[in-house]
């Protein structure tokens, strides 16, 4: 415990006995009165030429490619068997690389017997359909005829059958009736005669039972004809119209079940359809996916890696070899298919407002230092490199191309180059460099030298290279400002402002950024060279005497990318 707060003092001190110098060398430098100590760094205002451009780092690509993609769908990868060597210049339908496809040669088999099956069984829902078809009209006229003939009855019944019964009754009483009349004269001759003594008993008694025989017949006759009309035509009616209804309710199933079927059949039909062109999908797929594993060259060319142009710090992506698994649409090899090269560099989001489309661009490759190349900017992102964004959410950059001139002889795709934007061009103007303009009260000011005592003097400022800053008025040619201007002022003036911005509501104001403090620039500029390295910003907002990072901009005092006011411009991030 005693060994963790002996540390935890020493540590301490190590931050608090550094703050302590800094603050008694702030002091040294500039006190109340204005004095100044002998060994302040000061630059004497200078006029003359100057260029105001925007430097960044990048890579050289060629400008017209062929980007190849791995076709080979799946959800998996697929194991690369071999590939051209990098840097080999191939022809139109050279074989660039193998992949594996023994997965799908081995699935294909399956997937092709499945096929067959599904043309089967399409064929046997082809037949079925037919033969259903032929069955249902078969049925639907069989119903047809059967109503029909049961219509027909009823009416034959009605206009034929029972008025030849209702005659033939009528004919058989007609009949009967005149065989009474006949048995009883004969009966009535036949007492005469009985009593006359010409016959005897027994022929009488056969003559009055042939009478009572005739009668009978006719009470017969008579009651089959009400028997006929009474019950026998409204049965056989009833039984006829219950014959139509029945005919028609079966025409009527016949009709629907006929149709239900050749429904059913279809649907087998099309789900056969739909089954055998979804398996010719599969199939074509995985013969596709066969194809595709044989990658040929699309045109002429140099043969570059697509891993070898992504590799970059943090980049997780492995170097393209034998035994590598790669995915769907994954980017594979660039072919450049011209001579002409561009180059891609990342602009910080500070320098933005100044880049645009056509400014003339000097680049430089460290492979051919003694050559330089010229361009223009022809592109710029409109939104912030993601990659960049992720490794560090602080950081803004801008992906922006540049086209070079002439055919790029000399320049291979990959290279490293460094590109210095060129945004505006001074024959004759007064500069400072940038670390001697503060703000206060958002006002650019720089501190005069004169007679050993320092006045702070506002001017105007205009563009700055990170180096210098263009002074357009307040300043004469001679005048000499300090390198590290007192900040006391200028935080006193941005502490004032905050308060009174959060005491109506709105914020931080602009300027110095809360999350880290102002650096205070040191180092003298490059004697004789008006855009020669002057102080820079510390990195990180952390003040120190001269030096300059390259996460550093230009500001009062440097203050980097994540703090310190910046004067008519913005540091570049390098």
């Amino acid at each position: 415990m005693i060994k963790k707060d002996k540390k935890k003092l020493k540590l301490a001190l190590g931050v608090f006995v550094p703050v302590v110098i800094v603050a008694g060398v702030v002091a040294v430098q500039f006190s109340g009165g204005g004095e100044l100590a002998e060994n302040v760094p000061t630059f004497e205002v200078k006029q003359g030429p100057l260029t105001i451009s925007i430097d960044a780092s990048g890579t050289i690509k060629a400008l017209d490619q062929v980007v190849i993609t791995c076709k080979v769908k799946g959800e998996g990868g697929v194991t690369i068997l071999s590939v051209v060597e990098e840097g080999t210049h191939v022809k139109e339908g050279d074989l660039l690389m193998t992949l594996d496809s023994s997965h799908f040669e081995d699935k294909l088999v399956a997937e092709e017997i499945t096929l067959q099956n599904a043309e089967t069984t399409l064929i046997s829902a082809q037949e079925s359909l037919a033969v259903g078809k032929n069955q249902a009209e078969s049925d639907l006229e069989k119903a047809g005829l059967t109503l029909k003939f049961a219509q027909e009855d009823l009416v034959k019944y009605e206009e034929g059958d029972y008025l030849n019964e209702v005659t033939d009754a009528n004919a058989q009483i007609v009949v009967k009736v005149e065989a009474v009349q006949q048995a009883k004269k004969k009966y009535e001759g036949s007492q005469r005669l009985f009593e006359d003594k010409y016959i005897s008993e027994t022929e009488l008694k056969a003559d009055e039972l042939a009478l009572s025989r005739a009668q009978l017949e006719e009470m017969l006759a008579k009651n089959k004809l009400q028997l006929l009309q009474d019950f026998t035509y409204g049965r056989t009616i009833a039984q006829l119209t219950s014959d139509v209804w029945q005919a028609k309710m079966a025409e009527e199933r016949g009709k629907r079940k006929a149709k239900a079927d050749v429904v059913l059949l279809e649907a087998a039909l099309l789900e056969a359809k739909g089954t055998l062109e979804r398996q010719k999908d599969i199939v074509k797929k995985l013969e596709t996916n066969i194809a595709n594993t044989k990658i040929i060259a699309p045109a002429g060319g140099m043969v570059v890696y697509a891993t070898s142009q992504r590799m970059r710090w943090g980049s997780s992506n492995e170097p393209l070899d034998i035994g590598q698994q790669v995915r769907e649409r994954q980017e594979l090899i660039h072919l450049p298919t011209s001579d002409k090269v561009k180059a891609e560099i990342k602009i910080h989001e500070s320098s933005m407002q100044k880049v645009k489309v056509g400014l003339l661009v000097v680049v430089t490759v460290d492979a051919i230092s003694e050559k330089t190349f010229t361009g223009q900017v022809a592109k710029i992102a409109m939104l912030p490199d993601a990659q960049m964004a992720w490794l560090n959410p602080d950081l803004k950059v801008y992906a922006t191309e540049i086209h070079l001139d002439g055919e790029g002889n000399g320049l291979r795709t990959g290279m490293s180059c460094r590109a210095s934007i060129v945004v505006e061009e001074y024959e004759d103007v007064v500069y400072v460099p940038v670390q001697a303009v503060v703000r206060i009260g958002n006002q650019p000011t720089v501190y005069v030298v004169k007679d050993g005592k320092s006045e702070p003097r506002k001017v105007e400022i205009g563009l700055d290279n990170n180096r210098m800053v263009h002074v357009v008025s307040g300043l004469e040619v001679g005048e000499k400002v300090m390198l590290a201007p007192p900040l006391a002022p200028a935080e006193a003036q941005d502490v004032k402002a905050r308060n009174a911005l959060r005491e109506r509501g709105e914020g931080e104001p602009g300027g110095a950024r809360q999350d880290g403090a102002e650096g205070r620039g040191g180092g003298m500029p490059g004697a004789g060279d008006p855009q020669g390295p002057g102080g820079g910003g510390a990195s990180r907002g952390q003040g120190g005497q001269g030096g300059g990072s390259r996460e550093g901009g230009a500001g009062q005092g440097g203050g980097g990318r994540r703090g310190g006011a910046r004067p008519g411009g913005g540091g570049e991030n390098r």
